[in-house]
């Protein structure tokens, strides 16, 4: 870990220049050109924690005011820090992630676009997507987040079913689930559903209607994941009754049967689009690609000649704050080890449907293909891949056991 505040004798400027010297010394990895590189922004407050959630959100009661105004002064005090580490890139794609980024106001969104586009160079068609949740729907606001310069949305539905909503701890229920749905397709070209199943109680025939109801709106991008019990949640304390495995799996085929006569194609383990709606920014990450986190709890990638480092921002919200503030937003700031990349790069590439080039493994990770050779023979050798022209890609089977199949590489 490197040093990541300055030492009270030691300038601001002198600092970022020591940092920038740090990260551009000679190192064991050779990237012969860097990746395509996004911005992610965490928004961390949401309505109401629920009981599956291990994301940095935090509750947020109405009766409080939120802090938008700091909180994005804050954002912009530390995309200012981090400007030197990304000099002279594009980025294509930026992500409002939370948290519910939709509790902000639509003003409050176009002063956040409004200083990243003062700051960054941004493709000209750069995909911006915020999450948004029904309970925070309000008619026209959708409309607001578009004319803000938001050009994606995903709505986090999870069910169309009240039962099933209640019994994930969601705030909304599914008249303003549909409401959010209708107005998101009025007023954006991409937009995604994201559902979950092997909900508590759920059958195969509840989840038919829930994929039914969702392509009903012809969404151009649908997510769904699988309810998964994490640490450190209410559900994990209190773990509810759910679908045995084998009931989740035909669950899985009912969905890629649905969304493919849907005219959707499923090109990553959770993810289906029609052609030309993948979401470029999910994408970057799978394709190991950088991406600069901004934001309470915020995680960055970034590549430079010799090293691949990680960042993760202060994470609680007061204390971000001050520290974005005063100019040292960074709680850790760590090299990739060169053991651990084969691992970092598959645990990603893996879950596309398409696999990866090998020449684009060399590039991403510095790293010969030898590092990788063993792996990819017992992976082909148990049918969890194939290999033709230069590619790796999973096989349905992979797909099936991609857990096993990632840890080949470790």
């Amino acid at each position: 870990m490197i040093p990541i505040q300055p030492q009270s004798s030691e300038t601001a400027e002198a600092a970022v220049q020591r940092d920038i010297q740090h990260y551009m010394r000679p190192g064991t990895l050779q990237l012969s050109s860097l990746p395509p590189l996004s911005l992610y922004v965490h928004l961390p407050w949401c309505l109401k924690k629920c009981p599956y959630c291990d994301f940095n959100s935090h509750g947020w009661s109405k009766n409080d005011a939120l802090p938008e105004d700091r909180y994005i002064d804050a954002l912009m005090a530390d995309l200012e820090s981090a400007l030197p580490l990304i000099w002279g890139r594009t980025v294509h794609s930026v992500f409002m992630g939370g948290g519910t980024p939709s509790l902000f106001s639509p003003e409050s969104i176009d002063k956040l676009i409004a200083g990243l586009r003062a700051r960054l160079r941004m493709e000209p068609d750069c995909e911006i997507t915020m999450e948004a949740n029904p309970g925070t729907f309000e008619k026209d606001r959708f409309k607001a987040f578009r004319a803000a310069g938001v050009n994606r949305l995903s709505i986090g539905v999870q069910s169309f079913d009240d039962r099933f909503l209640q019994a994930v701890g969601r705030v909304h229920d599914a008249a303003q689930a549909k409401a959010a749905v209708r107005e998101a397709a009025d007023n954006f070209e991409t937009f995604n559903i994201d559902l979950m199943y092997a909900l508590p109680g759920q059958s195969k025939a509840d989840l038919q209607r829930d994929v039914d109801t969702a392509l009903s709106f012809a969404p151009p991008h649908l997510s769904i994941y699988h309810l998964t019990i994490e640490p450190n949640t209410y559900f994990a304390k209190y773990p509810p009754v759910i679908p045995e495995d084998d009931t989740a799996y035909d669950m899985l085929d009912l969905i890629t049967a649905s969304t493919g006569t849907a005219g959707m194609s499923r090109y990553e383990v959770s993810a289906y689009a029609k052609p030309g709606h993948q979401c470029f920014h999910n994408s970057n990450y799978w394709q190991f690609g950088d991406y600069l986190g901004i934001g309470a709890g915020a995680h960055s990638k970034l590549s430079f000649a010799h090293r691949i480092v990680r960042q993760v921002r202060f994470r609680d919200p007061n204390r971000y704050m001050d520290m974005a503030l005063a100019g040292t937003p960074l709680a850790q700031d760590n090299e990739v080890k060169r053991a651990d990349l084969p691992f970092e790069y598959m645990l990603n590439a893996l879950r596309l449907r398409g696999g990866f080039a090998l020449q684009e493994f060399m590039e991403r990770t510095g790293l010969p293909m030898s590092s990788i050779a063993k792996g990819l023979e017992e992976a082909q050798a148990k049918g969890l891949i194939s290999r033709d022209m230069g590619r790796v890609v999973p096989t349905e089977r992979g797909f099936d056991f991609l857990n096993d199949l990632q840890e080949m590489f470790l």
